[in-house]
């Protein structure tokens, strides 16, 4: 059969003109995407595509020659495949710009925290405030804490109750329960 009998026998939904179609064109048609992208399972992907539409088109589908328009559809096909990709790689690159701009904001916050806390320590008694920068600021163990300060476990975990009182008070306005809560999670969840 001849390209126009293949093309007539497939819009009125005959399998074995598809599959005749599929045969004589798939290589020239892989050859077409591969040589536009260099890879092996793309160019595949997008031949199978392509058959795809055909078949699903057929009956809408106005062609005059077969090979110009089979060639046509294959570099179209690797064209969206391209832009895909491109604007895939544009999101991937803003989405690291943007969790690299979230990363540094979250440092730049518990840094200015971490200032904030230090300053509030300092102005704690001296015990209580050594037992609070050992166990939560330098992340010591409160019994280790206890031993370098010649001091019990149990009077280690009243000053260190003491001191997040006392950094808890001086948290003013609606915020306060909310910085407060931030900087627990900080000192305990690390």
């Amino acid at each position: 059969m001849n390209d126009d009998e293949l093309i007539c026998l497939l819009k009125k939904g005959d399998e074995l003109s598809f599959t005749e179609i599929y045969d004589r064109y798939w290589d020239k048609l892989y050859f077409i995407a591969y040589k536009l992208l260099k890879e092996t399972c793309v160019a595949e992907e997008i031949v199978q595509e392509v058959f795809l539409t055909l078949w699903k088109k057929r009956e809408s589908l106005s062609i005059k020659s077969i090979v110009p328009y089979l060639a046509a559809m294959t570099r179209y096909a690797v064209y969206r495949h391209a832009a895909q990709i491109k604007k895939s790689k544009r999101q991937e690159n803003l989405l690291g710009i943007l969790n690299v701009e979230a990363i540094l904001e979250i440092d730049i916050n518990q840094k200015i925290l971490l200032e904030i806390i230090t300053n509030m320590s300092n102005k704690l008694p001296e015990k209580c405030r050594m037992v609070f920068q050992y166990n939560k600021l330098q992340d010591m163990p409160l019994a280790e804490v206890a031993e370098n300060l010649n001091i019990s476990p149990k009077t280690a975990e009243g000053h260190l109750t003491k001191a997040l009182r006392v950094i808890r008070a001086n948290f003013d306005g609606p915020m306060s329960d909310l910085l407060f809560f931030i900087l627990v999670m900080r000192l305990f969840i690390k």
